[in-house]
């Protein structure tokens, strides 16, 4: 399953990102690793954005971004 297929309120565990070296980097720096939870706080009015918590760290990721990120549903 994808990031960007959560539901608000609904958590995941971080499998693998599908990213290229410079955005996988730029998700590393936030947190966002394989093995980490995360949990969908909110989504934008038009579902562009996401906003994702990651050890109490609140992060504002695009829908494409989110697209790349495979998790498991917890």
């Amino acid at each position: 399953m994808l990031l960007s297929e959560l539901k608000k309120g609904e958590s995941g565990l971080i499998i693998k990102i599908h990213a290229d070296s410079q955005l996988r980097n730029r998700l590393h720096s936030f947190g966002i690793i394989p093995g980490e939870e995360l949990k969908l706080k909110e989504y934008s009015i038009a579902n562009q954005t996401m906003e994702i918590e990651v050890e109490r760290t609140l992060i504002a990721l695009r829908k494409e971004e989110a697209q790349k990120i495979e998790i498991e549903p917890i």
